[in-house]
């Protein structure tokens, strides 16, 4: 069942159709004897669709693992910046907020995001706020911190390596200042949360520099991440099930999320 992120109509909105109104898709766990971890998720579409694979697929495994999750639909073009980071820090927060009756703990709530989606999920790992304590509307006094962040094949930088797609989220002529603004290995600090990404060195869309800006930075910062870079495969290969060798990144990230708590 899906939830709208704002019932009476999400901030600049241009109408009432389902594009106009983004949503998220709990899959919770039925049986946990304890608050489950969860895990927002962010499919990827090249901020112009959002991709079904990315979606559903993730959150049967990761409910696999014992982890909740929470499926994003956001808001993508005609909808530019700031309606995808509006969405995602909403959706962060909403989880938050329905925490105690979703049996999920509030403090481990993590973002994994694809392609684009990884872009949206980097965004909220580097530009998140603590909530506001004072706000009319209790969703807003929740953080939109995610706990960790899972990556894959995601967008990070505006200013490198140009691609038609990123006019999707910028507009026609965007500013060197916002082009900046959401190049995120330019906004981490000690206080971003850990990373797990992976990518493929042949990928055609993404360019593996995202990755490697993404990663001096978070050793500069000395974030905790982990990073791998497949020989070959392509891009927007999801759980990649039937590749190889890529197919085994489900396995790493699960171990990887349980070092992390969750």
């Amino acid at each position: 069942m899906s939830i709208l992120l704002w019932p009476d109509g999400a901030p600049l909105a241009k109408g009432s159709e389902p594009a106009d109104c983004p949503a998220i898709t709990p899959f919770l766990l039925e049986n946990s004897e304890r608050p489950a971890p969860c895990m927002l998720i962010c499919p990827g579409g090249g901020y112009q669709s959002i991709s079904v694979s990315e979606g559903e697929p993730i959150a049967a495994w990761l409910n696999g693992l014992g982890i909740a999750a929470v499926v994003l639909k956001y808001r993508v073009a005609p909808y530019h910046h700031p309606c995808p980071l509006m969405d995602v820090t909403r959706a962060m927060r909403l989880i938050r907020h329905h925490a105690g009756e979703w049996n999920i703990d509030p403090e481990r709530i993590g973002v994994i995001g694809f392609s684009s989606g990884g872009h949206v999920a980097s965004t909220i790992g580097t530009h998140y706020d603590l909530g506001d304590p004072e706000a009319e509307d209790p969703i807003e006094r929740h953080s939109s911190r995610p706990s960790l962040m899972v990556l894959a094949y995601p967008r990070i930088t505006m200013i490198h390596y140009p691609h038609p797609y990123h006019a999707n989220l910028l507009g026609d002529d965007p500013t060197e200042e916002l082009k900046s603004f959401l190049s995120n290995e330019r906004h981490v600090t000690p206080d971003t949360p850990p990373v797990f990404m992976w990518i493929t060195g042949d990928d055609q869309n993404v360019h593996t520099g995202h990755l490697l800006l993404f990663a001096s930075a978070l050793t500069e910062h000395k974030v905790p991440y982990e990073m791998y870079i497949f020989e070959s495969g392509g891009h927007g290969l999801g759980l990649a099930r039937n590749h190889p060798t890529i197919r085994h990144w489900p396995e790493l990230c699960g171990i990887w999320l349980k070092k992390h708590g969750f």
